[in-house]
């Protein structure tokens, strides 16, 4: 058991940072969001969004994840991805609005269907859950 008290705080802060927002972040409510096979935290602040992945999946690569991550963070933000940066498990994207700021987020959790994706664009049907 003594053996284990040193490791204690390690372990805590390793449980902790699984959903925890990058520094630009904090503060910010996420929104809770389904696209496909993946679910995300998103958090948007003006031009910027942190697109936080929760589920496991097997050996994910960010070219097979981003698509999702850029189309949650396109539904809650309401905004196109200008620039994506980041791993697998956590992105953060530039965003363009057009002009305007960044909108709320308008509910907590969503859940979102891809129809169909062709020429880079995607059909989403997402609802609050």
């Amino acid at each position: 058991m003594r053996l284990l008290l040193p490791l204690l705080p390690l372990m805590a802060v390793l449980l902790t940072a699984c959903d925890t927002p990058g520094p630009d972040f904090r503060g910010v409510a996420p929104v809770r969001i389904s696209v496909g096979q993946s679910v995300f935290d998103v958090r948007v602040d003006g031009l910027k969004a942190e697109a936080i992945r929760l589920n496991a999946e097997w050996a994910p690569r960010l070219e097979a994840v981003a698509p999702r991550g850029v189309m949650a963070i396109e539904e809650v933000s309401g905004c196109k991805v200008r620039a994506l940066d980041g791993d697998a498990a956590q992105m953060t994207a530039r965003l363009n609005c057009g002009g305007r700021k960044a909108p709320l987020p308008r509910g907590t959790e969503y859940s979102c269907d891809v129809f169909s994706v062709a020429d880079g664009l995607a059909e989403l049907s997402c609802e609050p859950i």
